[in-house]
């Protein structure tokens, strides 16, 4: 993983896609890494830090040492981590005061309409799917907060097919907030398996094997 800054109390480092940023409980064959799996190993002295371990309906523990946030696992960015107690306290006192300013590029289907949008619904677990979504119709359970400014950056077309670069900046972190938030605008992510449909179709996927973003 390459560490992009380091100090006494945090690392930040580029998280690649198709890594996961801590177990989901879950039995692999062979077992994923994960970020936290690596954090571990290079801090040993900072096991402890960060959030409680958590235990599934089957028994099994995960931890979760120096996580601080989270990135999908097929999201590529960069991921702050603590390595002191002191360095997570600050660390997610900035994240739920919304200090922090979250920046992600995407690769959508299509040609948005407008330059920017402010998408300022709520997201709720999916009745039909156990997934995320934005359409309240479809929502069962608690519905949550989740504001998503969106930009422009370009658009173009490839073999006939429009796709759109945009900026996209949460100002909440709710799970898939993005991916949820462009598919409610009927512009998904390229390759998003979980969110674009139909649209998910190699042909059109500008030769990504995972979501763009």
């Amino acid at each position: 993983m390459n560490i992009l800054y380091e100090d006494s109390h945090i690392l930040a480092v580029d998280k690649p896609a198709d890594l996961m940023v801590h177990g989901d409980g879950k039995v692999r064959d062979p077992v994923l890494p994960t970020v936290a799996d690596w954090f571990a190993s290079q801090h040993p002295d900072s096991r402890s830090v960060g959030e409680e371990p958590i235990t599934t309906k089957e028994g099994t523990t995960i931890e979760r040492p120096g996580i601080v946030h989270r990135l999908d696992r097929d999201t590529s960015g960069v991921m702050l981590l603590a390595k002191t107690q002191n360095g997570y306290d600050y660390l997610k006192s900035q994240f739920m005061d919304r200090v922090v300013e979250k920046t992600y590029t995407a690769i959508c289907y299509g040609h948005l309409k407008q330059d920017s949008y402010v998408v300022e619904t709520e997201i709720g677990r999916s009745k039909t799917f156990g997934r995320w979504t934005a359409i309240t119709k479809a929502m069962r359970g608690k519905e949550r907060e989740a504001i998503t400014a969106i930009a422009v950056l370009n658009r173009f077309s490839k073999d006939g097919s429009p796709y759109s670069l945009v900026q996209a900046k949460p100002k909440t972190g709710r799970t898939h907030q993005i991916r949820v938030h462009l598919q409610y605008l009927n512009y998904p992510i390229v390759a998003d398996a979980l969110y674009a449909g139909k649209r998910n179709d190699p042909d059109h996927n500008l030769g990504l094997t995972r979501h763009a973003l």
